[in-house]
């Protein structure tokens, strides 16, 4: 079974990229989020969840092991298959996706394109436990500053806009490392463009 491809980045379409290794290209299915955090054409690394089919073999690609880890628990929920959990983590960003199964956010759950309120329902009673074994820390507020999450769509906004990964995430802490820790996202990506025209 293959864990982990990496390689250069041959092709990239909006649900999936060919990663090039060692002259063999692979189709690697890819969420929005993973795509924005891949380099333009350079070596890239993607964790790797292998699905087989009758006829095929499919490979799902993800730039963190957090991203893989809750793929493979959204294809565990009964009715959720693995283009669906792709389009789940293509429509929020893992912290997001955590927060709003802590909270019990059917809301933000069903906003996601495909998801309607009975799957949000039901993936939030199959995965709360599995989602607290995960990340246990995120139970505790940190008072004083901002959420991790806050700083993850921030980095992940600036790369969407153009700029590297190094450049958005170093950008993105310093911003909010003494910030409010109630700053909207439009309001931290304010913050940062004033900090990069500097």
């Amino acid at each position: 079974m293959i864990a982990c491809l990496r390689g250069l980045l041959i092709h990239r379409d909006v649900n999936r990229v060919i990663v090039d290794v060692n002259g063999v290209g692979y189709n690697v299915f890819v969420s929005l989020n993973t795509l924005g955090l891949l380099p333009e054409s350079e070596e890239a690394i993607l964790h790797i969840h292998t699905a087989f089919r009758e006829n095929s073999l499919e490979l799902y690609g993800f730039a963190t092991e957090e991203e893989k880890s809750l793929f493979e628990m959204l294809i565990s929920v009964s009715g959720i298959g693995p283009k669906t959990s792709l389009t789940i983590l293509s429509g929020i960003s893992p912290p997001q996706f955590r927060q709003a199964i802590f909270e019990k956010d059917l809301a933000k759950l069903s906003s996601i394109p495909g998801i309607g309120k009975k799957s949000a329902e039901r993936i939030v009673v199959e995965l709360k436990e599995k989602v607290i074994k995960l990340s246990p820390k995120d139970q505790m507020k940190t008072a004083g500053k901002p959420s991790r999450s806050l700083e993850e769509d921030l980095t992940s906004s600036l790369i969407n806009l153009g700029y590297k990964q190094k450049v958005a995430a170093e950008t993105a802490h310093k911003v909010l490392e003494n910030a409010e820790p109630n700053m909207s996202l439009e309001q931290a990506v304010k913050l940062a463009f004033k900090d990069l025209v500097k």
